[in-house]
């Protein structure tokens, strides 16, 4: 177990992303998401991710549900504020454009403001059945910046003081956000999701290194590029979008090289975003007990330095990357 920043919460360096469990794109049961959970815990995961966002409010929902026969002491859980749901009168559609397989029965509403984080927060909790998390990250605040750091931060400091919550940061799919959390605010830790991995290294350039330098912690997210670097094929995606072609041959070369020193290119892309020595835990989603056992596997495969020389030289990775 790592702590976050200067925080007591602590997490394991392999996290349970509970998005896949809200309905992302296909229907999950009920019980396949406690399997999920399950095999994630007994394969020595104790740190969960979630958000209200998540299949309006499902993946909470389901997550908790999941924790409920385990000690509350033994486990962390982290969730998001920033986007309120408030339920909408019948007849219902599907959100499906927000990529959740679920009835559309709340809509939406961006709010950063103090009132809207706590808010947000009553209701995660009373969702997971839980009387407290351990963290709370303000979630893609890309197009709400000035709300976010002049309400929304101040109010997760309230409730860390208050003793509500553990630890307090940001998640988003960028970096260049979070680097100004980690320069400005006295975040404990970022989630950052798919700006560092095998084939996109933005994080590395700025936000990694003020991490380290003010002992700030970071999550990574999107180690696989939304399926890309977990299964490089045609038609695959990369961040949740069809990959181009240029991206999926590089994806295929890495495979190459995976495949020659013995190991998967899922093994590969977890040990990188794991290496750098900002990061307390890679978050890997999972929609079935085979997934997360699969993503416990790779995550413990050791791999060798000669892989990592090979990207270097061929240049499929920076020279400077794991140098």
């Amino acid at each position: 177990m790592t702590a976050l920043g200067r925080s007591g919460v602590e997490v394991t360096a392999l996290g349970l992303g509970a998005a896949p469990l809200a309905n992302l794109y296909t229907e999950v049961t009920d019980e396949q998401a406690y399997d999920t959970v399950t095999a994630a815990w007994r394969r020595g995961v104790r740190y969960f991710d979630t958000a209200p966002h998540y299949g309006l409010g499902l993946s909470e929902r389901r997550l908790g549900a999941a924790l409920r026969e385990h000690p509350r002491t033994a486990y962390t859980v982290s969730t998001k504020v920033g986007r309120r749901l408030e339920p909408v009168h019948p007849p219902c559609g599907d959100d499906l454009a927000n990529g959740f397989a679920v009835p559309a029965t709340h809509r939406r509403v961006w709010d950063f403001s103090a009132d809207g984080v706590r808010r947000s927060l009553e209701a995660s909790l009373e969702r997971l059945g839980l009387d407290h998390v351990d963290v709370v990250f303000l979630h893609d605040p890309d197009d709400h910046a000035e709300q976010a750091f002049r309400e929304g931060f101040p109010a997760l400091e309230k409730l860390r003081s208050e003793g509500v919550v553990g630890a307090i940061g940001a998640g988003m799919n960028q970096a260049e956000m979070l680097t100004r959390f980690v320069r400005e605010t006295d975040v404990d830790v970022v989630l950052c999701a798919g700006r560092y991995t095998l084939l996109d290294q933005r994080a590395r350039t700025e936000l990694l290194p003020a991490a380290v330098e003010r002992g700030v912690s970071v999550i990574i997210g999107g180690a696989f590029n939304s399926g890309l670097l977990a299964d490089p094929r045609a038609g695959a995606t990369y961040n949740y979008a069809q990959a181009p072609v240029e991206l999926l041959e590089t994806a295929l070369r890495m495979k190459a090289v995976a495949d020659r020193h013995g190991v998967t290119l899922r093994a590969a892309a977890l040990a990188f975003c794991a290496a750098h020595p900002a990061v307390a835990s890679v978050l890997v989603g999972a929609r079935s007990a085979a997934e997360a056992d699969d993503c416990a596997e790779q995550f413990a495969t050791a791999v060798p330095d000669a892989l990592w020389e090979e990207l270097r030289d061929t240049g499929l990775l920076p020279a400077e990357e794991l140098s």
